[in-house]
């Protein structure tokens, strides 16, 4: 029967061929997968970089402040993010430039030798910030496009992490907006104006004394941060519930809310 060598031979060469094509199609399909492993691995490198070392921590920081353009948003815990006083001046320009800044502070800033002389040159600014018990982590937002996260590890040197505009910068705008919420305003700024004339209703420093109270704190730490007497402060506020025709501080701090005194929005 002629012709049987002749197509077992054809059926090899097929046979070689099909495997050889088999074998490209699972090549490519191998290359592609590498190729989309690395875009991916390359666009999570483009949404988290890493920053190490206090110098670029704190050069990074005041880049983001200086690089907005509408709005600032930051938690600040008891320990401050960087430490330097180039921090006031990039809040300054961008203050200047008519950037607007929301900041939720930890209490425990409050007791800090400067914490409230800060507080009252950021309020100066036109600042709006509140305070909360305790703040989650220290965080800053701008312009909701980039989000700067310390990290805090075992090592000894200060790193963050800077987020670009992603789910994880949505969710950490999320958590700003959850504790902002949940915060008490502060109202300060009276600083050198401090005067003991009686108005037939609330001055600057009550309602500094006023707004202090309702963030927690005792009538001798206000006393001492507002560099006040004890009796000072404590008159101020019986002064305040006499205005308001309250026998309680509970009281005190409803009237306040429904007179505008301090005010959540």
């Amino acid at each position: 029967m002629g012709g049987g060598p002749a197509r077992v031979a054809l059926g090899a060469l097929l046979t070689q061929q099909r495997h050889e094509l088999e074998q490209a199609e699972l090549a490519a399909a191998l290359l592609a997968e590498e190729y989309r492993a690395e875009a991916a691995e390359a666009a999570v490198h483009d949404l988290v970089e890493v920053v190490t070392g206090a110098s670029a921590v704190t050069h990074r920081f005041l880049q983001l402040q200086l690089g907005a353009t509408e709005e600032v948003c930051a938690l600040v815990t008891g320990k401050p993010i960087a430490v330097s006083g180039l921090e006031n001046d990039a809040e300054e320009q961008a203050a200047g430039r008519g950037v607007r800044y929301r900041v939720v502070i930890e209490r425990e800033v409050l007791s800090l030798p400067s914490g409230l002389l800060e507080l009252s040159a950021a309020l100066g600014r036109e600042e709006r910030v509140r305070v909360a018990d305790r703040v989650p982590t220290k965080l800053v937002v701008a312009d909701r496009t980039l989000a700067m996260v310390p990290l805090t590890g075992r090592g000894a040197e200060p790193a963050a992490i800077v987020v670009h505009a992603s789910g994880l910068l949505e969710s950490l705008m999320g958590l700003f907006e959850s504790v902002w919420r949940d915060a008490l305003p502060l109202r300060l700024g009276a600083g050198a104006q401090i005067t003991e004339d009686e108005a037939p209703g609330p001055d600057a420093v009550d309602l500094e004394i006023l707004s202090l109270l309702l963030a927690g704190m005792t009538d001798a730490s206000v006393a001492k941060q507002l560099d006040l007497g004890l009796r000072t402060v404590q008159r101020r506020v019986k002064g305040l519930m006499e205005l308001s025709g309250v026998s309680t501080r509970l009281q005190l701090g409803w009237h306040a809310y429904e007179k505008g005194w301090v005010a959540r929005g």
